[in-house]
């Protein structure tokens, strides 16, 4: 059966909500997230809305990802490695490759990849700031 492409909010739903659906069962990610999401339903809206906003350039992300990472890392004893970010980054690939294929979902994927060495990066940045 051939797979569409990302097109709207609700495709973008679909595989965030899939997606969290992997990382909650993960037991490496899953302690990072199950214990600072305590509204999984607003978690997938806000997520959602940053992936819609991310793609499609049509909708208003309003939040700070990197103050969260930075912040959840540092609840955790700066113990987020480059191992956590890859295997997020294999658990967002491997749901987009169940659900969609074409441009967007391909873009999806790139946008995924750069973001979380981004992150990775900032949350390295934060912690030597700390220290010096």
């Amino acid at each position: 059966m051939k797979k569409r492409d990302i097109s709207s909010r609700n495709d973008v739903y679909k595989l965030v909500a899939s997606f969290y659906e992997k990382v909650k069962k993960d037991e490496i990610l899953s302690p990072f997230f199950l214990d600072v999401i305590t509204d999984w339903d607003e978690h997938l809206e806000r997520l959602t809305t940053f992936w819609e906003s991310s793609l499609f350039l049509k909708t208003r992300y309003s939040g700070n990802p990197l103050e969260v990472h930075v912040k959840v890392d540092r609840e955790n004893d700066h113990s987020i490695t480059e191992m956590h970010f890859g295997i997020w980054l294999n658990l967002w690939y491997e749901t987009i490759d169940e659900l969609f294929e074409g441009d967007i979902a391909e873009n999806a994927k790139r946008r995924a990849r750069k973001m979380s060495t981004f992150l990775y990066l900032k949350i390295f940045e934060a912690r030597q700031s700390k220290e010096g």
